[in-house]
Parts: structure tokens; sequence; C-alpha cells
């Protein structure tokens, strides 16, 4: 089987969502420090890249089941790789595939939990949790309306939360507070992501909250989640006393209000609404590399 199928199957370049921020936490604990250990770095990326991917594979084994059969849309950002769909591997592959990333998780977490971070083990679970769950029946959180919800937290505050612990040694409010700008920014994509396999994801009976809310709404929250993370930078620089370099994620506003201005004017069945779905996904990855940027920018300023 080439390898191509499987690198589509673990949809690597989504990764970005949950590397972006590490290295953000990262970015801010060197600020703050002066240094960081490379080795808890490494094994921290490597364990969330891995919980990422095998929840990315979980997600796309069980759909194989319930939406994707129903779903004629084919986009590159939505609706799963389908490999299932297409008999490139079988749901069974998939499966073991999604069963040895999340492993690899569990071990990273266990490495550092023995380099004297034993809170990684809570935290940890939780992303474990998430990540199987989200998606895994009968619990099948995206299905409960919960799926946004769980996206947030797992891509935002909790993940940097625990960054910032495994880096110091210390669980502390600014490390859930960095996470905000891009957790808003990931439920954007999840949340526009949705929008082109609706009647799929009802049929199948996957009543995530935006099924619920209805296109119109939806739109409006979109714009919310689109626009509130550079409100937040405001909460960031006067509540934690962060450089106001920050200041510099203002780079991503026009790409943010142009996503916002499509999202109402496009229609998710118009081919160009991939072109949104794809600048959703860039105003996420800009906003997380200039703020990394940015406060690397303030500790070399000192």
């Amino acid at each position: 089987m080439p390898l191509g199928v499987y690198l589509r199957a673990m949809r690597l370049p989504f990764l970005t969502g949950s590397l972006m921020p590490v290295a953000a936490t990262a970015a801010l604990v060197y600020l703050h420090r002066g240094s960081l250990s490379l080795r808890h770095l490494f094994l921290t990326a490597l364990g969330v890249a891995a919980l990422h991917t095998g929840g990315n594979l979980i997600n796309d084994y069980y759909d194989s089941f319930g939406s994707d059969p129903l779903n004629p849309v084919e986009s590159p950002y939505s609706g799963g790789s389908r490999v299932i769909i297409r008999g490139e591997l079988s749901a069974l592959t998939v499966r073991n595939l999604a069963y040895g990333f999340l492993a690899l998780g569990v071990l990273c977490g266990l490495a550092l939990v023995g380099a004297g971070r034993p809170g990684v083990a809570l935290v940890g679970l939780a992303g474990l949790l998430f990540a199987y769950l989200y998606s895994a029946a009968p619990v099948q959180l995206m299905s409960l309306g919960l799926g946004e919800l769980t996206i947030f937290l797992a891509f935002g505050p909790l993940l940097t939360w625990g960054t910032y612990y495994v880096l110091t040694g210390a669980f502390a409010v600014v490390g859930l507070a960095v996470g905000l700008p891009l957790a808003f920014l990931i439920t954007a994509i999840l949340w526009i992501n949705e929008f082109p396999d609706l009647e799929a994801d009802v049929a199948a009976g996957k009543r995530h909250l935006m099924s619920r809310l209805g296109l119109r709404a939806s739109r409006w929250v979109y714009a919310g989640l689109m626009l509130a993370p550079f409100a937040g930078l405001l909460v960031l620089l006067e509540a934690f006393r962060l450089p106001p370099h920050l200041l510099a994620c203002l780079v991503a506003l026009p790409l943010a209000l142009r996503a916002v201005g499509q999202a109402f004017a496009l229609e998710p069945t118009q081919e160009e609404f991939i072109g949104l779905q794809a600048l959703t996904i860039k105003t996420h990855f800009v906003f997380g590399l200039t703020q990394t940027l940015a406060l690397l920018y303030a500790a070399w300023r000192g």
C-alpha cells in the first residue's frame, strides 16, 4: 500500500491545530524563564501529535459506518480522509493504526511522568479521552452537541495548560489563558467544516451543535469564533501583563474578516466554499505562528 495513503488517512496537515498551541506555550515559557527543556518539549509535541493523529483515525473509522457513506461531498478539509470509503484501507487497519498512535501518546505521557511531571497523568488522560470519545461509540461526543466544546478545550486551554506544566513544573492560569485565542480559531475550523457535511451528518444521527442551530445562526457563531481571538489579545495583555508585541497577531485580522464575509456570502454547496475552509485554517496558522514569534522576539529583546 503506498505510503501516501497512510499519510492521507492520518491527515497530517491538520496537526498544526495541536502543535501551534504547544509552540506558543513553549515561547511563553522561554519568555518567562529564559530557557526550557528540549527533551520535555519534544516528548510533549510527539505525544500531542500522536493523540491528535489517533483521534483523526478513530474519527475516520467510526464515520465509515456513519456519515461518510451518506456524504457525496469530497473536500480536502471536511468529510474525513475517505480512505475506507474508497477501499484504500480497511476499517480494521485504520482502527488498529488509531490505537497505535493513541498508545504512542500514552507512552510519551508516561515518559514525562517518569521525568518528574506526575500531573501529566491527569492532563494526558483527559486528552486521551477527548481524542477517543469524540468519535467512538457509544458515547460519540460529536453526536451529543458536545464535540465543539471538546475541540475548544482539547486544542486550547487544556493543551496549553498541560504544556506549560510540563515545561515549568507548575500549573498556572496564564498557561490556560494563552490557549484561548487559538481555541476559538480551531473551533471555527471545525465549525465551518461542518457546513458542507450537514445533510449527511443529520441523516447519520450526528447531531452536533451546528446542526441544532441551523445554517443561519451558525454563520453568526462562526463570526464570533473568528473575531473573539483578537479581543482575547487585550485580555492577555492586560490581565497577564504579556508583552505588547502580541499585537502583531492583528496581522491575521484581515484574513478573519474576509472569512466572515465569505461565510455570509457563500452557500456550503458552492465550490468556492472550499476556499473559505482553507482561509479559516490559514487564519489559525498565521495567528499561532505570529503569537509564537512575537513571544520569542519579546524574550530576545529581554
